[in-house]
């Protein structure tokens, strides 16, 4: 089956430097992805080589068979049947709202194009709003202005650079539920480019991880969380720390918290230093427990504590406990490991 997007040993660079190396990934047919990670890491460069906006020094770039870009080669981008929202929406401020979305359809018969507009914005919410210009709506109502004008022309895929960075988190998540929706309704295909990892879960099905231009692993979130394939990866999504332990005979693992089971880890040897990445929920509040921590910070989170915990050689741990479990600062409280997912790398 011929995938939808195909991304094969990408690189892409500003000479001297190169900005995104030997990247590869796929996606379905109508598929939502997301391009996480930190400022700086290559994914906004990377959504432009797809967009056309950037030749690529490498690989390839296919849409539903089709080949878009090579070295020395690069499709148009108005050839591409590909949409883009841009993290600065750039929309027109004197032209109303139907106006904005109808200015990609230039070259279509009047009736067609104001049919398209008035079917867009009934589709996003703001059939009533028609009339108005882009500073009397409210930031989410732009952004869902900015996602019809990117549809209106019918792409099979549209990009999405940090469109909801503006945005406060409640209503972005909310946001990111809504034009997936859309996309999946219209069977259309969405990639994101996010530093956000909640805004990457509330939208995509499958999220690659990038940092210094290479990307780490291509996942869905629950694997990213709890099988991490790079050091990286489980240090970027979630919380968590790394104790540090010791390989022991067969699967076990030797920590100052006691043994744990596990799998043998590739290439090390019993006696061989390891890190075992330690999420809060995999700390257990008990104070019928033998091990001991002492609190050192607290946030209140509601129906939780996050408690940041100091074991006695200093290494220190985050444990989620209920509310009502309230522990003051400097207070010694026993815990206990309760690891479904281990998650262990070599250390040194």
């Amino acid at each position: 089956m011929t995938p939808f997007l195909d991304l094969a040993a990408i690189d892409v660079a500003y000479p001297p430097k190169r900005v995104v190396e030997n990247v590869s990934f796929k996606m379905n047919s109508a598929a939502i992805g997301c391009l996480l990670g930190p400022s700086g890491c290559g994914k906004t460069t990377l959504l432009r080589a797809i967009a056309g906006f950037e030749p690529i020094q490498s690989g390839s770039i296919r849409l539903e068979g089709t080949e878009l870009s090579r070295p020395g080669w690069t499709l148009p981008p108005e050839q591409r049947r590909i949409g883009m929202m841009f993290q600065d929406l750039a929309l027109f401020p004197h032209l109303t709202v139907a106006d904005n979305v109808a200015f990609g359809l230039r070259g279509w018969k009047a009736d067609e194009r104001r049919a398209r507009v008035r079917d867009l914005l009934r589709l996003v919410g703001l059939d009533e709003y028609a009339r108005r210009y882009p500073h009397q709506i409210s930031g989410g109502q732009q952004q869902r202005v900015a996602l019809a004008r990117a549809l209106a022309p019918r792409p099979r895929l549209l990009l999405l650079d940090e469109p909801f960075s503006s945005l406060d988190v409640a209503l972005r998540e909310d946001l990111a539920h809504e034009i997936r929706a859309i996309l999946l309704r219209e069977g259309i295909g969405g990639l994101l480019v996010s530093h956000d990892q909640f805004e990457a879960f509330a939208f995509a099905d499958q999220i690659g991880v990038l940092d210094q231009g290479r990307l780490l692993q291509w996942d869905n979130a629950y694997n990213l969380y709890h099988r991490p394939t790079d050091h990286f990866v489980a240090d970027f999504i979630g919380q968590g720390v790394f104790l540090p332990g010791q390989m022991g005979e067969g699967s076990r693992v030797c920590t100052e918290l006691g043994d744990i089971d596990g799998i043998p880890l590739a290439g090390c040897e019993p006696g061989d230093p390891v890190e075992v990445l330690v999420r809060p929920d995999d700390v257990t509040h008990d104070d019928a427990s033998p091990l001991a921590a002492e609190v050192v910070e607290r946030a209140f989170r509601g129906a939780e504590f996050l408690y940041t915990l100091k074991l006695p050689s200093g290494a220190r741990l985050l444990c989620l406990a209920p509310s009502h479990h309230n522990h003051r600062l400097g207070e010694r409280i026993g815990i206990r490991l309760e690891i479904d997912h281990l998650v262990m790398f070599r250390r040194g």
